[in-house]
């Protein structure tokens, strides 16, 4: 008996350790998360734009679908106006006809302003913020929804410029 109670405290020594520490150990944020999403895939949206030759961004899939220049501009403007959910003004500065631009440099630069843009919203998040309801395209959601439908957004069309470079013949950076 005195073997058998020695075993199990042994064997459960290790699962009480491991659950008190789960006690102590810092739970991750919303924000934290959110903004660890948001660095990872701003730098692939960067870096396939960067990669991307200056003469491909006019390049379009097919008529009447967007370019490589347009879709990278609908992804800042999307930056720009789903903050409105938010209660946050796009800045005065924003371009009126964003996706129209097409030069390399200003669509890099735009591209920055709009992720900084998103940043300035996101950093004065709070907890009690991520709760309050707001409607989005006609439906309830939380303002934590409006940061997921950014993130969702952000994702979706990173795919489409992955495959839009590699049918040119590019591969994206982080794949080398």
């Amino acid at each position: 008996m005195k073997r058998i109670a020695v075993f199990l405290l042994i064997a459960l020594l290790p699962i009480t350790a491991f659950a008190q520490n789960q006690k102590l150990a810092p739970k991750s944020s919303f924000k934290a998360e959110f903004f660890a999403n948001l660095d990872e895939v701003q730098k692939k949206i960067t870096d396939l734009a960067v990669a991307t030759p200056a003469e491909k961004f006019s390049w379009r899939p097919a008529e009447g679908v967007r370019s490589v220049s347009e879709v990278y501009m609908h992804i800042a403007g999307g930056n720009y106006f789903l903050g409105t959910f938010l209660d946050v003004k796009p800045p005065a500065a924003m371009p009126q006809e964003i996706e129209k631009i097409g030069d390399k440099q200003k669509v890099l630069d735009e591209l920055k302003k709009s992720f900084d843009h998103l940043r300035g919203i996101a950093k004065n998040m709070s907890d009690a913020d991520l709760e309050k309801s707001v409607t989005m395209f006609g439906q309830s959601t939380t303002h934590r929804g409006v940061y997921s439908t950014i993130l969702n957004h952000l994702h979706e069309h990173l795919g489409q410029s992955i495959a839009y470079a590699r049918m040119n013949g590019i591969v994206p950076p982080w794949s080398k």
